[in-house]
């Protein structure tokens, strides 16, 4: 089969769909590809690359399967034949009158926006790598309309405070905006609907902002959720604090399936200081701040800059090239199990199930809900059968029968031993005692160092049996030589363990 690589009909979208790169991958899987010309040059990918890469310049409406960025054109969708396949970014939640367009064709129309948040679909997951990207761009649009330093500096000259930033939202977007302005020396602060982000917040050196509510719970989906009017009461009195202080807020927050959620309101953005600049990632779903012009830098009477880029994957184009065709790859080999270029649209697989928004002329979104849960499962029920007992400890009266019978064998032992053993044999005694005591409280984390150390000890011990044998007493040359043997396998025996231990954190 054949794949087809749209030049994009969207003005201003500079990605494209496949990479040379990626056009390699797919020839491996037995695909031959067709590219439209110059479909890369806004991406710094040149006809001559893809060539090159094995790729055929030609028309891609022509292929099997076509692969686009965005949604195809209804003069670009008018082109394909019957049966054809169509991957792209759909947005089939926003846009029914595309959908309905795309089940009246008797074509398949996947959609990559469409992918479900599951463990194994994170190699598909463009939402996530897109994201990524925008989420540092935004940083970088942030600083240059700021103008000013991200880092404190203190100079011969006096001392600059660094930029406090705001984030809200801490998805994958959110995130990649916290590691950024914090790389950049900026003091960040995070806030989120869900908890479970707090520690992702901090390990990137940010600050996290809760808002008490009764209603804040660990997502089930992975994905923030529509919150009751007391949380976002509570919430926008937060907005409306931070609003004054911080300099830089970057907004990221969506909810799949309608329109953004309003965060920051014509008061707030009256509120902050002149120069300040806010960066709305969710200005093509209606935006996060009130005041957003989507695909507009817009500057308000009070000085503070409003940045509603639609484009921020785009502004960085060949990396977001690279990642979404490393997506497209990954959905090919999951739909190719043969690698012989023949795709099959396995209906009983949740996450081709997900994506498939139309199929054959038929509107098949959307889709049955896959379930998903970023919180931790609970513990299946042992059955009642399977319950093993627990070994019951040792009753105290025949621990200290034990401990009574030892004590009465070495003061036994001290009674006929010579003279000069019995200082020894006190030591060996307690080394007992302690031993059990200091080892058997060791955590696990340790037990290789502690291998080292009873390694050493050992060492000692086989050092003073060989001292000792060949004395001409046959009791103390056969104690020696136990001595050495023992003494030898715990040795060997714990490097033997500790190799096979370092070898399991090396790289082949």
């Amino acid at each position: 089969m054949k794949i087809g690589v749209l030049a994009e009909a969207q003005p201003g979208e500079t990605r494209v769909s496949a990479t040379p790169a990626t056009v390699g991958e797919l020839r491996k899987l037995g695909y031959d590809v067709i590219v439209h010309a110059g479909a890369g040059e806004k991406s710094s990918f040149s006809d001559e690359a893809y060539v090159a890469a094995g790729a055929e310049i030609g028309d891609p409406l022509s292929a099997d399967i076509v692969f686009g960025v965005n949604a195809p054109s209804s003069a670009q969708l008018d082109g394909l034949h019957a049966g054809a396949t169509v991957v792209s970014l759909l947005s089939p939640a926003l846009k029914p009158e595309l959908v309905e367009d795309l089940g009246r064709r008797p074509i398949t129309a996947l959609a990559m926006d469409a992918v479900p948040r599951i463990s194994r679909a994170q190699s598909l997951d463009v939402l996530s790598s897109m994201a990524n990207i925008a989420g540092y761009r935004a940083v970088v649009e942030s600083a240059h309309a700021f103008g000013r330093f991200f880092t404190g500096q203190v100079t011969a000259a006096g001392k600059v405070p660094p930029a406090k930033v705001l984030v809200a939202g801490a998805g994958v977007a959110g995130l990649a905006a916290i590691g950024a302005a914090g790389s950049m020396g900026a003091i960040v602060r995070a806030t989120d609907p869900r908890p479970e982000v707090a520690d992702q917040v901090k390990s990137l050196g940010g600050e996290y902002i809760a808002v008490a509510a009764p209603d804040v719970e660990v997502s089930s989906t992975g994905y923030a959720k529509e919150m009751s009017d007391d949380y976002n009461q509570r919430a926008e009195r937060m907005y409306a604090e931070q609003a004054k202080d911080v300099d830089i807020i970057i907004t990221t927050a969506l909810i799949p399936g309608k329109p953004a959620p309003r965060l920051i309101t014509t008061d707030m953005v009256a509120s902050m200081k002149s120069g300040s600049v806010i960066v709305d990632m969710a200005a093509a779903n209606g935006g996060n701040v009130e005041g957003t012009v989507a695909g507009e830098s817009v500057v308000t009477p009070n000085g503070v800059t409003i940045i509603g880029y639609t484009d921020l994957a785009g502004r960085l184009a060949a990396q977001s090239s690279q990642l979404y065709g490393t997506n497209l790859v990954n959905l090919m080999k999951l739909m190719t199990p043969g690698k012989d270029g023949e795709l099959v649209l396995d209906w009983d697989d949740v996450v081709q199930r997900a994506i498939t928004v139309a199929k054959d002329g038929e509107v098949t979104w959307p889709p049955p809900a896959v379930a998903v849960s970023a919180a931790p499962a609970a513990a299946a029920p042992t059955p009642v059968m399977a319950v093993k007992k627990a070994a019951e400890p040792m009753p105290a009266s025949r621990r200290f029968l034990g401990v009574g019978l030892v004590g009465a064998l070495l003061f036994l032992l001290a009674a006929i031993a010579p003279v000069t053993l019995r200082g020894h044999l006190v030591v060996f005694a307690l080394a007992i005692v302690i031993g059990y005591y200091v080892i058997g409280n060791v955590h696990h984390a340790l037990h290789t160092p502690l291998m080292s150390v009873t390694n050493a000890i050992s060492g000692i011990i086989v050092v003073g049996a060989i001292l000792q044998i060949g004395q001409g007493d046959t009791a103390i040359t056969a104690l020696a030589f136990i001595a050495i043997l023992l003494a030898s396998i715990n040795v060997f025996g714990g490097f033997a363990v500790t190799r096979r231990m370092l070898a399991m954190f090396s790289r082949s």
